[in-house]
């Protein structure tokens, strides 16, 4: 660098040398130089005599080197007219001058002639100290500029790093000046909070520095008032500022200080005057200084105080009268605006109200029986408003109700009128009752009850009536007329809708039936009890419909009505749910799909369940998939549309074990899965299987009537095959009368006693071929053999009812029969007419019959027991012999 310099030096005096030969050029150049360094380097000199001979402008070059390395150039320009006085020129170096040897060389140049080189440096040792080895020390730095720290080593220490310490988003780089020197660039785009560290870490120790980052004063839009005409108010917006005491803003206005120019204002105490006047404001900090300026006739600009002493002269039901008083006796002569609002917690009120000197204004549109706070501003006609006055709490008196909104339900053969209860603001008072009138009749209804239930006639229209009563009186009457609802009328079909954001977003179209609007009503599709309802205003297609009451997963039915003249006219019905939920399982928390069923059709499975209530819906079932699989994991699925529908069929099966899962599809996915199991067999198997289980029904069956049998054989011989004793005959049983006692000891003997048949002789015995009986005896007993007789004789045996206790049942035969071939000594005395009075035909139980079909004659009560009664047979039956 030396070398370098030395030949510079050579060539300057060269040139010098080569231009002495003109007039005084070669020894114009500066004269008294003088370097002056703090915070960045400023150099001052004069010219010398010499160049006020020159006729043009002379230019002087500056070249600034930092530790002997070329760092900066630059010229100053000096006219012919500023030739003889004192230049200067700055420069801010970007290290601090402690850092490293700062030298400014400066020379004339005219044309192409130049001046030698003068050289002035500073010395960073006379500027050091021995305690501080980092610089700058309390360095301030404006946001989004870069900075650089120095770190100047101690001999026998080498250099580790150069880092800040809290502080965020900076780019850093570290440069080596010099062996002992380095310094660390930073870009600072952000603001600190206080003074931050510069730390320089070496072998031995780490030293450091503090630095303050904050911005130059950025304040704006400068504005002066005045309120009271004595005094003066100017306001700004306020720049970023700081809270370190040493870099904060201070703010003059017209040279006075301002104490609260943080804050945005300032006032003056002066008179105001007409005229326009200039108005500066001064905001400086350590990093710079600005000024703003306003320029205004004040008189112009009267921002008015606030009304004092607000009343209400006059309080109506919609309406109230204020007044109030100046305390600035110069704003009886502003044409000024007052503004008086009146704040409730529903609805405000605001009216305006202009005068000279104004000091009443009239409150309107306000809600009976309500309290308001009052409070009034004004302002001039060239100005903005003043401030507000003192709020005044004041209650409008009472008024009649408002018109009710009334709305019916059809319900079977009833029409239930319900309306809505008057709110604060459409009361105006207590309610004391209401008034439904309907043809001549008229009824009056509690406070406290908001409908009424009417048994009319739904296939007509009804008029109805409602009004409000209060203590000021009634409210306008309220219409609503029913609409016809005969079988006959035309019905709407319902479509589906999906809520958002916890209401429904209705829209229709225009309806030409429409002449007062619309009238949109809903409730839950189950449990219907009362409905709610909003009225639209003409021209108007479209509601979002939502309540407090709506429930997620609960289906709500809508119904979208014509407003009329007469009846209201229904256009359309909707049904849908704020927001659906997934179905899993019922209240009870059942299965979703009951009694779900498997039935093979052939190669077909059918699976089928009840229909899902819509109390178990808790969203829409768009259709439902079943899913089957056998062993081979396979899934196959078959699905439909319809959400109605209570069955699926799976076809085309194998003759294997499936398992069949039922899903309901809706918007949330598949829900409510149920899966049931099922074995598909051949139509040959199932034949086989039927025959096997009723073979061994049967067999089973008959293995357990025999047991029965066997087990209770006596009993059931002696009920179908009771024993029967055989008659008892003694010697002389044909000489009458005869007497058989088939019967135990403790019954009574019925003896059977032979009767001949009227209108024939005792002898006179034929068969039905007309022979006659005769009878021979034989060893063994007797036969019959014919006779020459008209007819055989009757055998009457007459039926006693005789108890027997004991023994044998006997049994059911008691008859009277004919016995052609037994003929004891004939005689008169055997025809018993009285026994003839009943001819039923021959019965036994065994099916015998006798050879004989002559008539038989039973009497009808028992006959008289003794020696001449007839002959009677209990629990057995006489034998014949042939």
């Amino acid at each position: 660098m030396i070398s370098w310099l030395f030949i510079i030096s050579l060539l300057c005096l060269k040139l010098g040398s080569g231009n002495g030969q003109e007039k005084g050029v070669l020894h114009c150049g500066p004269q008294n130089v003088t370097l002056h360094s703090n915070q960045m380097l400023l150099l001052t000199w004069e010219d010398k005599p010499s160049c006020s001979a020159l006729e043009d402008a002379v230019v002087y070059e500056l070249l600034v080197l930092i530790a002997d390395k070329r760092e900066h150039y630059d010229e100053v320009v000096v006219t012919r007219d500023q030739i003889g006085s004192s230049h200067s020129w700055s420069w801010t170096s970007y290290l601090p001058l402690e850092c490293a040897t700062h030298s400014v060389w400066l020379r004339s140049r005219y044309k192409n002639q130049t001046s030698p080189w003068v050289k002035e440096k500073t010395l960073p040792e006379n500027r050091r100290s021995e305690r501080f080895k980092v610089y700058p020390r309390d360095g301030m730095f404006k946001v989004g500029s870069t900075a650089t720290f120095c770190c100047i080593l101690p001999a026998g220490e080498s250099f580790n790093e150069m880092y800040l310490s809290g502080y965020t988003g900076v780019n850093m780089s570290t440069t080596r000046i010099s062996n002992q020197t380095y310094a660390l660039t930073v870009s600072l785009n952000e603001a600190s909070n206080g003074y931050i560290d510069i730390k320089c870490k070496t072998s031995k120790t780490t030293y450091g520095a503090c630095a303050l980052i904050f911005y130059p004063p950025g304040d704006r839009d400068l504005q002066c008032e005045t309120q009271n005409l004595k005094s003066v108010e100017c306001g700004w917006k306020v720049g970023r500022n700081t809270e370190v005491p040493k870099a904060k803003t201070q703010y003059q206005l017209q040279g006075s200080p301002c104490p609260d120019g943080s804050e945005g204002r300032c006032s003056l105490n002066m008179m105001v005057e007409a005229g326009e006047t200039n108005w500066t404001l001064t905001a400086s900090n350590p990093l710079g200084t600005i000024q703003l300026h306003d320029r205004a006739d004040l008189t112009k600009r009267v921002r008015m105080l606030a009304p004092e002493e607000v009343t209400a002269s006059n309080i109506n039901s919609r309406n109230i009268s204020l007044e109030w008083r100046w305390t600035v006796d110069q704003y009886k002569d502003f044409s000024v605006t007052c503004e008086v609002q009146g704040v409730h917690s529903e609805k405000n009120s605001t009216s305006k109200t202009s005068g000279v000197g104004l000091n009443s204004a009239v409150l309107t549109d306000l809600m009976p029986n309500s309290t308001y706070e009052v409070k009034v501003r004004c302002r001039t006609d060239t100005w903005g408003w003043g401030d507000w006055s003192r709020g005044v709490t004041l209650h409008t008196k009472g008024d009649v109700p408002d018109a009710l909104d009334v709305w019916m339900q059809m319900k079977e053969n009833q029409v239930v009128v319900i309306w809505k209860t008057p709110l604060a603001n459409q009361s105006h008072g207590n309610i004391t009752d209401y008034e439904v009138t309907w043809a001549n009749t008229t009824t009056g209804i509690p406070h406290s009850e908001h409908s009424l239930t009417l048994h009319l006639d739904t296939s007509e229209e009804h008029s109805i009536t409602v009004t409000a009563w209060n203590i000021n009186g009634s409210s306008s009457p309220s219409t609503i007329t029913t609409p016809n609802t005969s079988p006959d009328g035309t019905r709407v079909n319902s479509s589906w809708i999906t809520g958002s954001n916890g209401s429904f977003m209705l829209s229709w179209p225009m309806s030409p039936a429409s002449s007062c609007g619309y009238i949109i009503d809903w409730c839950p599709t189950l449990h219907c009890q009362t409905v709610d309802w909003i009225k639209v205003p003409d021209n108007t297609t479209n509601a979002t419909i939502f309540s407090k009451d709506f429930r997620d997963g609960l289906r709500y039915s809508l119904s979208i009505y014509a407003c009329t003249e007469g009846a209201p006219v229904l256009l359309e019905r909707r049904e849908g749910y704020v927001r659906e939920i997934r179905i899993e399982r019922d209240a009870q928390n059942r299965t979703l799909f009951k009694s779900l069923n498997a039935k093979q059709k052939e190669t077909d499975a059918e699976i089928s369940w009840e229909k899902i209530p819509l109390r178990e819906q808790s969203a829409f079932i768009r259709g439902f998939r079943l899913y089957y699989w056998n062993n081979d994991s396979t899934v196959f699925n078959v699905s439909t549309d319809d959400p109605e529908a209570t069955s699926l069929t799976a076809t085309n099966l194998e003759f294997t074990s499936y398992t069949f899962t039922v899903v309901a599809r809706t918007a949330l996915g598949e829900c409510g899965n149920t899966s049931r199991s099922l074995t598909l067999n051949s139509l040959t198997d199932d034949l086989f299987r039927s025959i096997f289980i009723a073979l061994g029904l049967t067999l089973g069956l008959l293995t357990l009537t025999t047991i029965l049998c066997y087990t209770n054989w006596a009993c059931i011989k002696h009920k179908v095959y009771p024993p029967i004793p055989k008659p008892v005959l003694m010697d002389n049983w044909l000489t009458p009368p005869v007497y058989l006692d088939l019967r135990r000891e403790a019954d009574v003997s019925v003896v059977p006693e032979l009767h001949p048949k009227p209108g024939v002789s005792g002898n006179d015995y034929v068969s039905e071929a007309g022979m006659p009986f005769s009878f021979t005896q034989t060893p063994k007993g007797y036969y019959n053999k014919p006779l020459k007789k008209d007819a055989p004789p009757l055998l009457i045996l007459p039926y006693t009812d005789v108890p027997s206790p004991s023994g044998p049942p006997s049994s059911p035969f008691r008859s009277v029969f004919p016995n052609p071939s037994y003929d004891p000594t004939p005689g008169d005395h055997w025809f018993r007419p009285e026994l003839l009075e009943g001819k039923p035909a021959i019965q036994t139980s065994d099916g015998y019959h006798p050879q004989n079909q002559a008539q038989t004659s039973i009497p009808t009560g028992d006959g008289p027991n003794g020696p001449d009664s007839p002959m009677s047979c209990e629990t057995a039956y006489i034998l014949l012999p042939h």
